[in-house]
This record gives structure tokens, C-alpha cells and sequence, in this order.
């Protein structure tokens, strides 16, 4: 079964066309170092939770929108190269300097599929 990276990120929602470019930007590197599929999916109804929420989890601020998204890899090991590859490669890097959003508030994480229908 495939191996999912997830993740949740607040960005300013001014910077949505900067992000919008960086994402269509490194999709290509994602797939280049084996991913399967990207999905970058802008807030539009994310509500505020009475215990706990997405915006919270991310310390949005009011001018902030949530962006989850999630990268498809056919397995773990081929994820665990790929995280490899990001983390050695100037490509990736000269990105990492460019982020239209808070990086340290960004949460992620690998997941297993379970179910796919």
C-alpha cells in the first residue's frame, strides 16, 4: 500500500500566489526523488474547534489560512530516500529560503495507508 506525508501549515493569506508558485515549483523535485502524486488544498472552511482544530494546531493568526496537503510515495523506504534526497539537495534549499509561510509552525507526519477506495 502507498505511504502518505502529510502536512498543516498556516500561511498569510497575501502570500497565497507566492505559495501557489512554490508548490507548483517543487512538485516536480517531489516527483523527481519518487513521489506519486501531490495535493496542496487552500482553507476555506475550517472551523475553530471547541477542544482543539486546525488553526490551533498551527497558531494561525487572523490573517492566516490554513493549508493542508499531502504527498503519495509507493512506500516508506521510497519516502525515507526521497526525505534524503530533499535534505542534501541546493534545489530544495534555495526554496526553504523563499517559504511564504512560518515554517516552525508546521506540522507533519508519514502515515500508512490503511484504506483506499
Amino acid at each position: 500500500m502507498k505511504y502518505v506525508e502529510g502536512f498543516v501549515v498556516a500561511v498569510p493569506a497575501a502570500n497565497k500566489e507566492a505559495y501557489k508558485k512554490l508548490a507548483a515549483a517543487t512538485a516536480p523535485l517531489f516527483k523527481e526523488f519518487g513521489a506519486t502524486r501531490i495535493v496542496e488544498c487552500w482553507g476555506n472552511d475550517v472551523p475553530d474547534g471547541k477542544v482543539t482544530d486546525f488553526r490551533g494546531a498551527v497558531k494561525a493568526e487572523a490573517d492566516e489560512v490554513v493549508v493542508f496537503s499531502w504527498i503519495e510515495y509507493p512506500s516508506k523506504e521510497v519516502r525515507d530516500a526521497a526525505s534524503q534526497k530533499m535534505m542534501t539537495d541546493p534545489r530544495m534549499k534555495a526554496f526553504g529560503d523563499q517559504m511564504p509561510f512560518d515554517g516552525k509552525r508546521m506540522i507533519f507526519g508519514g502515515f500508512e495507508t490503511i484504506l483506499d477506495q
